[in-house]
């Protein structure tokens, strides 16, 4: 019985340490995975940076103003001056809002003698 004991045992700690082996490896490989994202990351980051700078660059109001002087012909493009926009007068103020109907309206047939709906036979 107790050799059977020392056989389960030993088999077990074989089992773990196998276990442990892939554990660890596992961990190595995710870790290496993380550094690299990491890594990419920044990259990324600092591309980014460069890409705003850029776009920046492309976009200052004096290139942007002799391009469009140049392509005026093809493109009629005008600055945009203060009277171009609407006035405060020019928008029109919201109706007041309506009140609910409440009262009950009651409706006779005193003194009418043909059909409400012309297509409709009287009753």
């Amino acid at each position: 019985m107790r050799g059977f004991f020392y056989v389960l045992m030993t088999l077990s700690v074989m089992g773990l340490a196998f276990w442990a082996y892939q554990e660890n490896y596992q961990t190595q490989d995710s870790l290496r995975r993380v550094a690299n994202l990491h890594a990419q990351i920044g990259e990324n980051r600092s591309r980014l940076g460069i890409l705003n700078a850029e776009w920046a660059w492309l976009n200052r109001p004096d290139r942007l103003r002799a391009l469009s002087d140049l392509n005026f012909a093809r493109l009629e493009l005008l600055p945009i001056l203060p009277d171009a926009f609407g006035h405060l007068s020019d928008v029109p103020e919201p109706l007041p809002e309506l009140a609910g109907i409440n009262d009950v309206v009651e409706l006779s047939s005193q003194g009418f003698s043909g059909p409400i709906n012309p297509d409709e036979e009287p009753l």
